[in-house]
């Protein structure tokens, strides 16, 4: 990572394939770091972040080093779990439905997959939702 806001090219190369694997998404640089869309609508966002930063705070460990942050939408039923859990999940702080996970070597990507999907799925029309393979549950 150079900057805050970069995500580094190991995360962006989990990343892409799950995101670019829906349909109709795209890939887009925001306003910090890079989010995918399903039309208009973000469901993943993938940013670093500095130590002060909630998810920062949340850590076990802290650190002065950047740390690279994932927010999705998840579905309301699913959010306190994900929260309970405490890292890597945190709470952003804005949006109902958003929660964030920090990113690193301990990441569990299969999970990352399963998250991104259920996020796109709430945020895309239903007929682009239903041509996704979902895990069962």
């Amino acid at each position: 990572m150079t900057a805050p806001g970069d995500v580094p090219p190991d995360h962006l190369d989990r990343l892409r394939p799950v995101c670019l694997g829906l349909p109709e998404t795209r890939e887009e640089p925001a306003w910090v770091g890079l989010r995918w869309r399903i039309r208009t609508r973000t469901f993943a966002h993938a940013y670093t972040v500095g130590p002060d930063h909630p998810a920062a705070v949340a850590r076990a460990t802290a650190t002065d080093e950047p740390l690279c942050v994932l927010t999705f939408r998840a579905p309301g039923d699913e959010i306190a779990g994900l929260l309970a859990a405490g890292p890597p999940f945190f709470a952003p702080g804005w949006g109902a439905d958003v929660v964030g996970m920090t990113l690193d070597d301990t990441t569990d990507w299969t999970e990352v997959a399963e998250l991104l999907t259920e996020s796109y799925c709430l945020r895309a029309p239903r007929k682009l939702a239903a041509r996704v393979d979902r895990p069962p549950g």
